[in-house]
């Protein structure tokens, strides 16, 4: 085969098509990872709930309401017809590597049962400590309408996470803006 000629037609040709070969092998990959990436999302929201609220017999999910779009949704669940919590999926963008999300499982007086982080990026071995029990336990029991949720530091009864006060600070406040969710749709 002939070696085309270095002219501006030829690599102008060679690198739209090139660009457009490209652009459908993204699209194919796309779409076939596209449905198990949403599967993989519901199924995490999914595992959350049930880690933070009392056992329950109805679907969550299907019993949603959303406070802020898709950052704050309230799940409210039921047994045997009862309601026995709410799971508050809840955020802060005041992490120190940016947003996290958390889920918050309340009880129908408003104390927390359970919390769960379903996704950050702190940085590892110190903001990563928010998902141990050792921090995240602290909150349990404690209703942030009579308990002072806020770090010592700010006056309040959590016990920050060694170097990672901001970290700590930022999880009290997705803590506090759940609990606010929490009363505006969760607690009927």
């Amino acid at each position: 085969m002939q070696k085309l000629a270095s002219t501006l037609p030829n690599m102008v040709l060679s690198l739209t098509t090139i660009s457009v070969v490209m652009a459908l092998a993204l699209s194919f990959v796309y779409q076939k990872t596209k449905g198990p990436i949403e599967r993989s999302k519901q199924a995490k929201i999914t595992n959350a709930i049930a880690e933070v609220l009392p056992e329950f017999d109805n679907n969550p999910v299907e019993d949603k309401l959303s406070v802020e779009g898709e950052k704050v949704i309230v799940y409210r669940a039921t047994k045997n017809g009862e309601w026995v919590g709410s799971a508050v999926k809840t955020y802060t963008d005041k992490g120190f590597s940016g947003e996290f999300i958390l889920m918050v499982g309340f009880l129908p007086d408003g104390s927390i049962y359970n919390i769960s982080v379903i996704e950050q990026k702190e940085t590892p071995g110190l903001g990563t400590k928010m998902g141990e029990s050792k921090f995240k336990d602290q909150f349990k029991q404690k209703n942030p309408e009579k308990n002072n949720l806020t770090v010592k530091k700010d006056g309040g009864e959590i016990d920050a996470i060694t170097a990672s006060t901001i970290t700590s600070r930022a999880f009290c406040d997705a803590v506090s803006r759940a609990y606010e969710a929490f009363k505006k749709g969760g607690a009927q």
